[in-house]
């Protein structure tokens, strides 16, 4: 049976307002219908026992002091990560969310073990309990919990953050804790939530939820942007802002979780800045005189070609390749099929077939980036280049059409040029794809054959990161679309212009990334669902509205065991390879680091990659 759209908002909105009678207490007995424990894994058992005493990947003997300068390319006009309005600066981006950058400042329930898949150990909350069916989760608030302001963390606080933030917190929010039947106050420190059942992430999702103060934010205007710094319970609070230009975060020197081992090795410095650069090479230049202590790579030309500089030579600054097991961030061009003259799938593959990406690896990315096929490339959650098993298709048999043949047996992948950029064979392509789409070539024009309108778009560009050049690369690629007919127009606009039309899907085509865990889960809702599509502030910026891709997304969510969550992942890849939603451009295979040698970190990597809170300034 399906169901109406509008008729599931409904239901999740009643089911929202029973949940307005939170914070009752309870007995304490509620708490033994399971067994707390220190950690909650997604699947399986925890990897670290209880009364460990540190992660395999920090030094826990990491000397305390100094001062790490970090340089971000962009812009920010409030600090507060929570909210749609407003671009907030990277070192408050929220915990959990698509802003993730670790929790300096405002702290979760739990937090991640970043050797696994999805695993949770005790923060906040020092323990945890759930059933087997996962219609339930409680959490038990360490009492030497405290906010910066010395003020204890109460399951009042929790219930408050739980319920600001499903109604007035990003659209991610929002569609994760509004599944919560019921929240409850249980004795003098724990938390209950009772779950539908239907989400087995659901209680991992809660662990994460950021616990905010009640007594000092106000909710009435809680969805407007403000400079004012936010009280957390974190290692760290925002000391000097300079709005849009820099933001220094110093340590609290009465954080209340500096003993616990998962922060053993962790938050090493006693003042981060990160300081905001418009240009990448002027961010690039203040690197080399010594103004930022670590940069991340993500230019193959600047990585092979400019580091030669005396520091470098002398030894002062070292590049380091860093592997990690995660399905690796892949830049797109992204289709808004909101918009008419993508709604046809056809039209989206010729103009991703015009791509020509071994012309660009050799001429610009000197052979170091590599072909993206799969939204979770390079990683055994990918579909690319696999055969679907029985498990993927029978989650794929209710939906048929919904993945084409090729990409079902494994055997397409993106097409591969001769490297000329003018490969005549992919050119053909595209243009039967137009044409069976309804467009031909009058001239040097490509146009609707019963309308005589040209094929034009735009492209909105930023220079909002450093990992990219769109506006070089989305030049290039209009070149590349020229040799077809398509004319396209490059729009250069400013960060906080970029964010506030992106968020608003307000574009015709924009680059983008998703990161993606080895443990997807419910931000793939935020990332694809229909309901997403709808939704201000989601991810899901192509528009998808696909019951394939709800029900592998629900699937997932269900998902018992390990094989069942790969089932239900590489079924999602290949309904979204098949819809053509991107133009895949490229990855690269390994992180870039390059750091001024008085910056020092674990010699163990962690299977996320490095991890920069577990770093520290080598003593004088």
């Amino acid at each position: 049976m399906t169901i109406c759209p509008t008729i599931l908002r409904t239901w999740r909105r009643t089911i929202a307002a029973v949940a307005l009678a939170a914070a009752t207490t309870v007995s304490p007995h509620a708490l033994a219908e399971d067994i707390t424990r220190h950690a909650i894994a997604m699947h399986g058992e925890p990897a670290m026992p209880e009364g460990f005493t540190h992660f395999r990947y920090v030094n826990p003997a990491a000397p305390k002091g100094g001062r790490l300068v970090q340089g971000v390319l962009g812009s920010f006009d409030t600090l507060n990560p929570f909210i749609v309005k407003g671009l907030p600066p990277i070192g408050l981006r929220a915990p959990g969310g698509i802003f993730i950058i670790g929790g300096y400042v405002v702290e979760s329930l739990m937090v991640r073990g970043y050797d696994e898949p999805f695993t949770l150990y005790g923060l906040i909350a020092r323990r945890t309990a759930t059933d087997k069916a996962r219609t339930f989760a409680t959490f038990e608030l360490d009492p030497a919990a405290r906010f910066s302001d010395g003020k204890p963390i109460t399951p009042e606080d929790v219930l408050f953050s739980w319920q600001l933030l499903r109604d007035k917190g990003r659209p991610n929010h929002r569609i994760y804790y509004s599944k919560v039947i019921k929240a409850q106050a249980i004795g003098l420190n724990s938390v209950r939530f009772d779950l539908p059942g239907d989400d087995r992430e659901l209680p991992l999702i809660l662990g994460l939820m950021p616990v905010l103060p009640k007594h000092a934010i106000d909710p009435a205007t809680f969805e407007e942007t403000t400079i004012k710094p936010m009280i957390g319970s974190g290692p760290y609070l925002i000391g000097k802002v300079d709005p849009g230009r820099s933001l220094t975060l110093v340590r609290n020197p009465n954080y209340w979780g500096r003993d616990l081992a998962v922060n053993r090795g962790f938050w090493n410095f006693d003042e981060i800045r990160y300081d905001f650069y418009r240009d990448p090479n002027a961010l690039h230049e203040a690197f080399k005189r010594g103004l930022i202590d670590v940069r991340k790579e993500t230019d193959p030309a600047r990585w092979m070609q400019g580091y030669d500089f005396p520091a470098m030579r002398d030894g002062q600054v070292v590049k380091e390749t860093f592997s990690s097991d995660l399905p690796k961030p892949s830049f797109y061009f992204v289709f808004n099929t909101r918009r008419a003259v993508f709604a046809d799938v056809r039209v989206r593959e010729a103009i991703a077939t015009l791509f020509d990406f071994e012309w660009t690896n050799k001429n610009i990315f000197f052979g170091l980036y590599r072909r993206t096929a799969s939204y979770f490339e390079d990683s055994e959650l990918s579909a690319h280049g696999r055969p679907a098993d029985a498990r993927e298709r029978a989650l794929l048999a209710p939906f048929p059409g919904a993945v084409r043949a090729d990409i079902l047996d494994g055997t397409w992948s993106p097409p591969v040029s001769d490297g000329s950029g003018r490969d005549r064979a992919t050119l053909r392509r595209a243009l039967r794809l137009f044409a069976q789409a309804g467009y031909e070539l009058r001239g040097t024009e490509l146009v609707e054959r019963k309308s005589g309108r040209p094929l034009t778009f735009e492209i909105m560009v930023t220079a909002r990161s450093d990992a990219m050049d769109e506006e070089r690369m989305a030049l290039l690629f209009a070149s590349q679309l020229k040799r077809a007919g398509v004319t396209v127009r490059v729009r250069p606009v400013d960060a906080v212009q970029f964010e506030a039309r992106r968020i608003t899907f307000d574009f015709d085509m924009i680059s983008n990334r998703w990161d993606e865990s080895l443990s997807p889960g419910n931000e793939q809702a935020f990332y694809w669902s229909s309901e997403a599509a709808d939704s201000n502030g989601s991810r899901n910026y192509m528009g998808v509205k696909s019951p394939a891709v709800d029900a592998t997304i629900e699937a997932l969510l269900k998902a018992h065991d390990r094989a069942e969550v790969v089932a239900a992942v590489r079924a999602l890849d290949r309904v979204l390879m098949s819809g053509f939603y991107t133009v895949p451009l490229f990855y690269p295979p390994d992180q870039w680091i390059a750091r001024w040698t008085k910056v020092r970190h674990p010699e163990v990597t962690s299977r996320s990659g490095p991890i920069p809170e577990t770093w520290w300034l080598e003593p004088q």
